[in-house]
């Protein structure tokens, strides 16, 4: 078994992050990743609010980049999945490629976001379905979108679209709202917002980009076609937090807790990126989630020393 200094489980921008600081600052690192190094961000087909790139970068470039720099430094990384965690001495993974062992573990293993699972949404995905407001609001300005949900995430979205686009359906496929009280008081008085109760999303329509969505109503079972540009899906979100429960403080939806720091309550053990709790899940974020964790987990290391 070969050991390391620290070991960051997730390629994604926050694991890359981690890398880099952890190689930069001499630490004999490792970064696993299960699949290509990038994370969700990969799949963006532009990249708009991270600072550094005034004309915007794809999704996979910028993945890219991240990867080719925390490379440079010396930074180990293998392509595995994770099967086990285990506390020896250190820190022992397993993985399908074999064990590692960590004297400090860096967690930024993502989240997936819930799909609708209907015929269309994977085709389209990144060309008119989108799972984040807050990314790609600023491409449907004047637009006519809808929001895919009832609770907190599905409101906040559907406020956020109403600054850009001209028209914003809420589709839930109950007849209220599971959103808090004050969230609800602003999308029923927001001028832009129109709710379609009792309905669920059965297609995505388009060709090459989003043209409409097919629905059909819950109580009545009757269908009919609502003619959108954008689909925002706000459904939920699961943290791949499920094989480090065990070891690990999780919130009821399965975020880790940390502190500022990124430090969990296991010693040695960080948390980064979309992964923690209360994590705002932009890319931005998660590098400076990232950075903190690594910097966390050198001072630890030296603590030790």
């Amino acid at each position: 078994m070969k050991n390391y200094d620290a070991v960051i489980i997730g390629g994604g921008p926050a694991g890359c992050t981690a890398g880099l600081y952890c190689s930069r600052a001499g630490l004999k690192s490792l970064l696993i990743e299960r699949g290509a190094v990038g994370g969700q961000i990969a799949n963006a087909s532009l990249v708009d609010n991270y600072p550094g790139f005034p004309q915007g970068v794809s999704g996979s470039e910028l993945a890219s980049l991240m990867h080719q720099q925390a490379a440079r430094y010396d930074l180990e990384i293998v392509t595995a999945d994770v099967t086990d965690i285990t506390q020896e001495d250190s820190y022992v993974i397993s993985t399908s490629e074999g064990s590692f062992g960590a004297e400090a573990l860096i967690v930024a293993a993502g989240s997936e976001y819930r799909t609708l699972q209907v015929p269309g949404e994977g085709r389209l995905s990144g060309h008119g379905v989108s799972y984040c407001a807050t990314c790609d609001g600023f491409f449907f300005r004047n637009k006519t979108v809808a929001v895919i949900g009832g609770g907190d995430t599905a409101i906040t979205d559907a406020l956020e679209l109403g600054q850009h686009a001209s028209k914003v359906y809420v589709v839930h496929r109950r007849d209220e709202l599971r959103a808090g009280k004050a969230l609800q008081q602003r999308a029923f008085a927001h001028p832009k917002l129109e709710f379609v109760w009792s309905n669920v999303v059965e297609e995505v329509l388009g060709d090459t980009v989003v043209r409409g969505i097919r629905l059909r109503n819950a109580k009545t079972g009757l269908e009919s076609v609502l003619d959108v540009d954008g689909v925002f899906v706000a459904v939920g979100i699961t943290p791949n937090s499920q094989i480090f429960s065990h070891m690990l403080e999780c919130d009821a939806d399965g975020s880790i807790v940390t502190d500022g720091t990124m430090s969990t309550p296991s010693a040695g053990v960080f948390a980064a990126g979309d992964i923690r709790r209360n994590s705002p899940r932009q890319v931005s974020t998660a590098v400076g989630d990232g950075a903190t964790a690594a910097m966390s987990a050198f001072k630890y290391l030296k603590e030790r020393e």
